[in-house]
């Protein structure tokens, strides 16, 4: 419809306010009036109706690439830490062997006595930030036990001794582990503070003779082995829970392949060109 048009239909509802013979004519101007206007209007909705729904399949493809970024990110920091805590593990059964080696004769039989004050080598907390604080507490826990332990193999063993060299090797596998159990912890959970450290010595057992120096670091060790253990597992089971790939809304109404929304998006640019 011209402009010319639109004023002719103007001067129509003009006369119908003083001609009631016109009336008529007025009912059919305003009937078409308003279509006139819904088709004046109409231009106007369907490039809003395509952005807007363009803006929607934007929204969900970028929330589903920052959230694939994210479960990337964090496969990545807990199969690296699982990874450590593999060989960490396999430096755990090699000093046990070592140990038993270097004990003489009955060697087997120190480490099936039992000994108090000795760490607790299972994990505990019902969610997995809980777990994993709990696996960190426990590996810094074995800090003073280590450090016991190879101070009175110095006084069993020469300065060459290999069980020294392991031990060693092995007290720094444990700090490399505990480290990347705190920065995996701190990426996973930014939100939740690690708490500090509990204050207080820790429990140590008083001085023994040489019998039961040799139970306590078989236990010592023994007990590390299973702590290292319960962590792979631990880690494995964690990397499918916390990692999982969670399902987005589907906001685009029936095209959920990303190959179907890229068409979509496509053509719906070319309503602006």
């Amino acid at each position: 419809m011209t402009n010319a048009q639109f004023q002719s239909l103007k001067n129509v509802f003009k006369e119908c306010d003083y001609e009631e013979s016109v009336q008529f004519a007025c009912d059919s101007a305003r009937r078409m009036n308003g279509h006139v206007k819904s088709l004046r209007f109409q231009p106007f909705m369907e490039p809003a109706t395509t952005l807007l729904s363009l803006l929607l399949v934007m929204a969900v493809d970028s929330s589903r690439t920052v959230a694939a970024t994210r479960n990337q990110q964090c496969e990545n920091s807990l199969q690296q830490t699982w990874r450590i805590a593999r060989l960490v593990q396999k430096e755990s059964v090699e000093l046990i062997k070592t140990y038993k080696t270097s004990q003489g004769e009955n060697a087997e039989l120190l480490c099936k006595a039992s000994f108090n004050y000795i760490p607790d080598p299972n994990i505990s907390g019902l969610e997995p930030w809980e777990r994993l604080l709990s696996i960190y507490k426990h590996l810094q826990d074995f800090f003073p036990h280590f450090s016991r332990v190879y101070e009175q193999q110095m006084d069993l063993q020469s300065p060459a001794s290999r069980l020294l060299a392991e031990l060693n090797r092995t007290n720094g596998g444990r700090r490399n582990l505990a480290a990347l159990i705190s920065s995996s912890y701190q990426s996973l959970f930014p939100n939740l503070p690690m708490p500090e450290p509990a204050g207080g010595p820790t429990t140590l057992p008083s001085p023994q003779n040489v019998f039961q120096q040799k139970v306590y670091g078989c236990q010592v060790l023994k007990t590390y082995r299973e702590l290292v253990s319960n962590v792979c597992r631990e880690l494995k089971t964690m990397k499918s829970k916390v990692c999982r790939s969670r399902k987005p809304v589907n906001f685009t109404g029936g095209f959920p392949e990303a190959g179907l929304r890229r068409s979509v998006m496509n053509n719906r640019m070319k309503d602006f060109e």
